[in-house]
């Protein structure tokens, strides 16, 4: 499991301060279910989860080893259901805790919480005591991963009125898409955060968000993975260190794939999407465009979450991928659709396309401004660190489908499965990073990618 990294600077920390952000999401919501919605392709998807976390809890975390560690949960239990097969989670509902408009934290909430942010669960979930029951079709192991999940984080919905949460923030000032300003909660459950407030620009590019935290006008940013490298971390200098942007990588938590707009319709697309998926020359493209950053992929999932990734070979075979494209008596021209507001993704697609016609193949490479295309390059976020969630929702998302749960041999099998569809072809595996003031201390970069401010502090390094 990728663990969190937390970055220290001094010893001593110091509470007050305004902490300012800057990041690419425009959110119009701050519902957690909204902010971390799974069927989320956009390239924004862990900031705006780390949004969520900021003023909401979930029932359950998990540390940097991937164990299931209590939050507003205080115990769970696992028993048999109520009909063979079937899975019964006891959990048990911390005391004392009020969200942020003052009401207490109950089961009942709690419970009602989770039934709105999952309708399409097949589960009973329900109050029973301090505690709640959820009862599933399946004894499914992954469930406590699943309720670690910011969309899953408990809040109490109001009618008309943006959900409160229990988080270690809460909301003073809100405008939809624009910017956010949080002030600490000062009767937090876990204690009150060292920061007294934090503010969030939104809608701002890469390029923006490093001038601002050149200019000092921001001490939190969201680096481009071509541009990770670029970032040094402090450098001694004889007896003085130099003040120099922080960098924090996660480990690979997003999927950069080609998506098919539909299944294929014949044996000689089938062909052409095999072909297409041996002649892109992904060690070129990661050494070049990608500057370094990320992995080479075939697969779906990331070695360090499947353990069985290296099984999956990434290079090219032109040979073999003109020989398809002659068995093929018409050869069409695919539309290719990027985000046309991100430069990288016109070169990769352009890329691509030159690959492409290396091999035999067509592809017209288009902006996202067009209403259909016949394949489109992706980000895709892998939603957990557990395995079997990051492959189902990936599977969701390109209309396959994947086991609940199993062994090692049973999601090799799954992965195998959704891949056969020929409906995505994986390329790199990527990581999120983060660029931080070196006044900004204790922040750390959680294992699902979003970044922790509970303990952070602002000292003295600040311009």
């Amino acid at each position: 499991m990728a663990g969190a990294l937390a970055l220290h600077a001094e010893t001593r920390p110091q509470y007050g301060g305004a902490l300012h952000v800057a990041m690419r999401a425009a959110p119009t919501s701050l519902d957690p279910v909204e902010l971390d919605s799974a069927d989320n392709t956009q390239a924004d998807f862990f900031a705006r989860r780390s949004l969520a976390l900021l003023m909401f809890d979930t029932l359950v975390t998990t540390d940097e080893s991937g164990r299931t560690q209590p939050s507003l949960a205080t115990s769970w239990q696992a028993l048999p259901g109520n009909q063979p097969g079937s899975g019964r989670w006891h959990l048990r509902i911390r005391g004392g805790v009020k969200f942020h408009d003052g009401t207490g934290l109950t089961a009942e909430i709690a419970a009602s919480a989770l039934r709105s942010a999952n309708p399409s669960w097949n589960v009973s979930v329900s109050p029973d005591g301090d505690s709640i029951v959820i009862e599933r079709g399946s004894s499914d192991a992954s469930l406590l991963a699943e309720l670690a999940l910011p969309r899953n984080a408990i809040a109490r919905r109001a009618s008309g009125n943006t959900p409160s949460g229990t988080g270690p923030f809460h909301i003073v000032d809100w405008q939809p898409g624009k910017k956010l300003t949080l002030a600490a909660e000062e009767n937090c459950w876990r204690g009150r955060p060292f920061l007294d407030t934090i503010e969030i620009d939104m809608g701002r590019t890469f390029r923006d968000q490093m001038t601002a935290l050149e200019l000092g006008k921001a001490d939190l940013v969201e680096v481009a993975p071509e541009q990770a490298h670029r970032i040094s971390q402090d450098e001694i200098s004889g007896n003085s260190v130099l003040r120099r942007p922080r960098l924090a990588t996660s480990a690979s938590l997003e999927l950069l794939a080609l998506v098919f707009a539909r299944d294929g319709a014949s044996q000689d697309e089938k062909l052409l999407r095999e072909a297409l998926a041996l002649s892109v020359e992904r060690g070129s493209i990661k050494n070049v465009l990608l500057q370094g950053a990320g992995q080479p992929a075939a697969s779906i999932l990331p070695n360090w979450m499947s353990g069985y990734g290296f099984l999956f070979p990434t290079d090219p075979d032109l040979p073999r991928a003109r020989q398809m494209c002659g068995q093929v008596r018409t050869v069409p021209t695919w539309t290719l659709g990027y985000d046309g507001s991100d430069p990288v993704a016109r070169l990769l697609a352009e890329r691509i396309a030159l690959n492409a016609k290396d091999a035999g193949l067509s592809l017209q490479p288009t902006s996202s401004s067009t209403p259909s295309t016949d394949l489109r390059l992706v980000r895709i976020p892998l939603v957990s660190p557990e395995p079997w969630i990051a492959l189902g929702n990936v599977a969701t998302l390109v209309g396959a489908t994947a086991k609940e749960n199993g062994s090692v041999e049973d999601l090799h099998a799954s992965e195998l499965a959704v891949l056969a569809t020929q409906r995505l072809i994986p390329l790199f595996h990527l990581p999120v990073s983060y660029a931080a003031s070196a006044s900004l201390n204790h922040w750390a970069v959680r294992g699902d990618g979003s970044w922790d401010l509970g303990d952070a502090w602002l000292g003295t390094g600040r311009p």
